[in-house]
């Protein structure tokens, strides 16, 4: 076929690149002198009638596909001619390799060279999705890296335009599994978020040498598409909170592609992207459960696993070294919680007798501790926060508030009021305090290892009435070493407004720069499940003060 000529003007030269599908050729072009690509359908000559009607339907909406978009990262079609009772397709000629090509070649892709490429391959689909083009094969091969540092994007042979009639047939999965978002394998309609999620996929292949999800068959890489977590990465650098919010399951809390592309423009200059972890998973150890107080963090040993997700743990932690006042001063923040509203200090509920922890509980809040009687708060005077609109990562009706204290966090909603203890404590409530989220920072924490600090906590607090932990579990929050400590207890009516049985969680954690954080929400025992959900989105919305 050499030397062919194609509708009177294109010459084949020699081919340059085979698939499944077809064959691309370099080729001539007679009329205007220039180099092309052209696309040869083979798969057509080998299937019956009913399916070569729907190759052919796929070619020609290939073309139509890609000639929507102008974007000079989308590889330019040119032309589409029949030959041979087929559609070839004329574009323009790439000197270069793909992606997948060069991941097989060197191993894997430096991380900040992937952000940048998959920066480009964004803004194409950001332009394809403008002009109501879904690609829906995005994946290594499908990605050109030109010899000039160009990054195009190519093959929309199964793309789906927009007002365009479903060329597949009901209940058939097309494109390469491994990439396939789950809503589309569970049988969705795909959208933009679908492309990204094959993005983040893409990504995790160029920088690890080896695609996230696939298994040993295709029934079993769907399974682990829908079902399982991509194994933390072990040479992502800055690009591996990208990925894991590319790679969100539910296709609603991925990022927007506004967002997406400044978190790769970010990893691209080897920067951490601060919005995207917002997206990082906690992480959790295996510690024993509820009834076991004596079980330690497995921080030796290597990697440890729980559930689908494996990763190695943080090195040992250097012993604790506790200083008496302010781990009062963390007490006395813990017994405040307990209490439910207006945060006093019931510390009554520990017995008089310890004069110590009830001094130190009245410095920590802000109150009158005399005689051990409840006070309420008196936060005085303090800036308000600043409420602006939720991105898309939190559910709708929620908002963002911009803290006076530095930190940023989410909430169910606008009814929700601050009140601040002191410089270290901020509580935001929408009933008084039957519902709060509270917010502890510590800039010199009793402990580096806030499993052990909580631990302690739980401890003290076994004599509150009723007490009961649910779990205390060591985690990985936000890439540091965490805890994660869920209790019930029984309030007073003596202690606070709010008596009956309670349920708090709390997510404790010691940032990079050494900074204790305790993310905090309570609520009564009746409508548990519904504040347990929203701490879940506390949890992703969280971001720290800037430092």
């Amino acid at each position: 076929m050499q030397g062919l000529l194609l509708a009177g003007r294109y010459r084949l030269v020699d081919a340059i690149g085979s698939g499944g599908m077809g064959r691309v050729w370099r080729a001539h072009d007679e009329v205007l002198h220039r180099p092309v690509a052209i696309k040869e359908l083979t798969a057509a000559l080998y299937v019956t009638e009913s399916d070569r009607s729907v190759l052919l339907a796929r070619t020609h909406a290939e073309a139509r596909a890609a000639a929507r978009i102008n974007h000079s990262a989308v590889v330019t079609v040119h032309d589409v001619l029949e030959h041979d009772n087929r559609p070839w397709i004329v574009m323009e000629l790439v000197e270069g390799e793909s992606l997948a090509d060069a991941i097989k070649e060197r191993g894997r892709i430096e991380p900040a060279e992937a952000a940048r490429i998959g920066l480009w391959v964004l803004r194409a689909l950001r332009a394809a999705h403008a002009a109501g083009v879904l690609h829906r094969d995005v994946k290594p091969g499908n990605v050109l890296l030109a010899s000039d540092g160009r990054v195009l994007l190519t093959d929309f042979g199964i793309a789906q335009v927009e007002g365009d009639t479903t060329i597949t047939r009901t209940g058939e999965i097309v494109g390469s599994v491994d990439y396939i978002a789950p809503e589309r394998v569970q049988g969705h309609d795909p959208g933009p978020a679908s492309d990204l999620w094959a993005l983040g996929a893409t990504l995790y292949t160029a920088v690890e040498g080896t695609s996230p999800f696939r298994r040993t068959s295709p029934l079993s890489t769907m399974q682990a598409v829908v079902g399982e977590q991509a194994p933390p990465p072990r040479s992502a650098g800055a690009l591996e909170p990208v990925m894991t919010a590319f790679l969100c399951k539910d296709p609603a809390a991925r990022p927007d592609a506004a967002q997406a592309e400044q978190m790769l423009a970010e990893a691209a200059e080897g920067r951490r992207p601060r919005t995207a972890q917002e997206y990082v998973a906690t992480q959790h150890l295996d510690v024993g459960g509820a009834g076991d107080t004596a079980a330690q963090p497995p921080w030796t040993g290597g990697p440890a696993a729980s559930g689908n997700t494996l990763y190695q743990p943080a090195p040992p932690p250097p012993a604790p070294r506790p200083r008496r006042r302010g781990r009062m001063i963390a007490l006395a923040l813990a017994l405040a919680a307990v209490v439910g509203t207006a945060g006093a200090v019931a510390v009554n509920q520990l017995g008089k007798h310890d004069s110590e922890t009830t001094e130190s509980a009245g410095e920590a809040a802000g109150t009158a501790t005399t005689h051990g009687a409840q006070s309420p708060p008196k936060p005085g005077p303090s800036p308000s926060p600043s409420t602006r609109p939720s991105p898309s990562t939190v559910p709708e009706g929620w908002v963002r508030v911009d803290d006076p204290a530095g930190f940023s966090l989410v909430l169910p909603g606008e009814q929700w009021k601050r009140q601040a203890f002191d410089a270290h404590q901020t509580d935001y409530t929408p009933d008084g305090g039957n519902h709060f989220i509270r917010i502890a920072v510590d800039t010199s924490p009793d402990y580096d290892d806030p499993f052990q600090h909580q631990r302690d906590l739980d401890q003290q607090l076994g004599r509150l009435a009723k007490y009961r932990r649910v779990s205390l579990e060591a985690n990985i929050y936000r890439d540091s070493r965490g805890s994660l400590w869920d209790y019930t207890w029984t309030a007073l009516p003596k202690d606070t407004s709010f008596p009956g049985p309670r349920h708090a969680v709390e997510q404790m954690y010691v940032s990079r720069d050494g900074v204790e954080y305790a993310l905090y929400m309570s609520g009564p025992e009746q409508d548990w499940q519904t504040t347990r959900e929203q701490f879940d989105v506390l949890l992703r919305g969280w971001r720290p003060p800037a430092g």
